[in-house]
């Protein structure tokens, strides 16, 4: 507020000036007679000047005065505030150092607890130690009696430590054996009694609604010839036809002394199953040289194909499975001239895939799948005489090239337990190509390779002790063994039988399985007189 003072006296002596100015100004323009009056008119504006700049010296006095107090409120407000401020601050800090005094008494207070435990633990330790050196002293009291007590013993015995610990232990385990023998026997008994009932049902079920055909195993086939002049026409001059007709096929003709026959010798029955239409063929229209040989042939390697693709639809059609690689249809149908033991593969393939449906149908499983892999678990049948490698492995390999499931390669690959198998489907697999392979009249094997099973079978069951005699019974697939009452109770019956069944399964190759009947039988015989 004093700059605006200032201007206000600035103003006063500026107008004083100008009045001054004015009655020079007039008192040189004027007359003396005016001079007064304008002398009178100056004095007029400087007192009205000097009371104007007294008023706003006054105002100017009273802003500043306002503008100094209310600017005094603000910094007593502000004051305040940050002493408030600092109060709260000293509180808090205050407060921190009350918490931080506090727990310094706890923390001395533990030390002080953790001081009295440690030296309560020091002398319980002291007291361990004492009495483990008391101990050590007894024990070697003990030790000593107990050596005399084991040398006196010995002697009055007249065995060795060792010896009768082993006959302790040959008890115990004879013993434990027999407890063993009879838990094994109740628990076998009580599942034979849920699990035979049902398993019986399933498979008699399965195997009463399929039935399919089996045609016999064979490494040669027999062409059946008008008359004995026919033979010289098919071997030709200096043997040119016959030798065309090898080349041709692949297949080796037999041509002996059997009358009125032929025989083809071959291990492929694709070729030989062409060799032998393709023979019939030339001895029905007569004609028989190398130029129409290698015609005939081409022409029957076309028709069997046709054949073999139109089986491997059929054979899809009837197992119900669906989206099959056109290269695995024709493989299956190329299993119509494939046989095993006897047994025609593809039939064989179909009364798989047909009684793992049934199964899987009765015990709630993927029919679908079931069929599927039962359908292709020996489509490595068809090319096993070309490729290195197992069935299993050539068949597991031929569905992974075309993009099978990977539940039904696992099926394939498990099928024979090259593998263990992880899913109930392949169990099915298994248990289906068991009942087809082993029910009577699906294969058959030589005299010879019959008897060497049956004595091996025998020779097996009679290898064993307290084994009095055994014999194989239904055809080969039951082995009855006698047993010494007086060195077999009836509880060691249950391991004898189950170590017969392992080294049966170990040593030998059987389709099917073999049922191991063990029977105990004690007589007691007294004459009357």
């Amino acid at each position: 507020m004093v700059p605006v003072v200032v201007t206000a006296i600035i103003v006063g002596i500026l107008c004083l000036g100008a009045g001054l100015a004015i009655g020079m100004f007039v008192n040189a323009k004027l007359s003396k007679k005016k001079l007064g009056d304008a002398k009178a008119l100056a004095t007029k504006y400087i007192n009205d000047a000097m009371a104007e700049a007294k008023t706003l010296r006054k105002d100017a006095m009273l802003d500043a005065k306002e503008e100094i107090f209310k600017q005094k409120q603000d910094v007593e407000k502000e004051i305040k505030e940050r002493r408030e401020e600092v109060k709260k601050s000293e509180d808090r800090i205050l407060q921190k150092e009350d918490a931080l005094d506090k727990k310094n008494e706890a923390l001395d207070k533990k030390e002080e607890g953790l001081d009295k435990k440690i030296e309560a633990l020091d002398e319980v330790k002291k007291g361990f130690e004492d009495r483990e050196k008391e101990i050590a002293k007894k024990q070697q009291l003990v030790d000593t009696a107990h050596e005399k007590m084991v040398t006196e013993l010995e002697k009055v015995a007249g065995l060795k430590k060792e010896d009768a610990k082993k006959q302790l232990v040959q008890e115990l385990v004879s013993d434990a054996k027999i407890e063993a023998a009879k838990m094994v026997r109740d628990l076998e008994q009580e599942a034979k009694e849920e699990s035979d009932k049902k398993g019986r049902e399933i498979l008699a079920q399965a195997i009463q609604r399929c039935a399919v055909d089996h045609s016999a195993e064979i490494t040669v086939s027999v062409v059946p010839i008008p008359s004995d002049d026919m033979k010289g026409r098919i071997i030709g001059r200096e043997g040119r036809n016959i030798r065309a007709l090898e080349s041709a096929t692949g297949i080796d003709l037999i041509i002996d002394d059997t009358p009125e026959a032929i025989v083809l010798s071959g291990f492929d029955p694709v070729r030989r199953e062409i060799a032998r239409r393709t023979l019939e063929k030339l001895i029905g229209d007569g004609r028989i040289h190398p130029a129409r040989i290698e015609e005939t042939v081409e022409k029957i390697k076309k028709e069997v194909e046709g054949i073999m693709k139109e089986a491997g639809e059929q054979a899809v059609f009837d197992a119900g499975v669906y989206n099959l690689s056109p290269e695995l249809i024709k493989l299956l149908g190329r299993l119509k001239y494939r046989t095993s033991y006897g047994q025609n593969v593809l039939k064989h393939s179909l009364e798989v895939s047909f009684l793992a449906g049934i199964m899987a149908q009765e015990i709630g499983a993927d029919v679908k799948l079931a069929r599927r892999a039962g359908l292709l678990h020996d489509i490595g049948k068809a090319i096993d005489h070309e490729t290195d490698g197992t069935h299993i492995s050539i068949g597991a390999d031929l569905a992974k090239k075309h993009k099978e499931n990977a539940d039904v390669i696992h099926c394939i690959a498990a099928h024979h337990n090259d593998i263990e198998p992880e899913t109930v489907e392949a169990v099915l697999i298994q248990v289906a190509d068991a009942v087809s392979g082993a029910r009577p009249g699906a294969r058959r094997e030589s005299l010879e390779n019959y008897v060497k099973r049956l004595e091996q079978l025998e020779g097996i069951a009679s290898g064993f002790d307290g084994v009095e005699k055994s014999f194989a019974i239904q055809a080969g697939r039951e082995v009855r063994v006698m047993v010494k009452p007086d060195k077999v109770s009836d509880d060691q019956i249950v391991f004898l039988a189950k170590d017969i069944a392992k080294k049966i399964e170990a040593e030998m190759e059987y389709p099917g399985q073999i049922k191991v009947n063990i029977i105990r039988e004690t007589r007691s015989t007294e004459f009357a007189k």
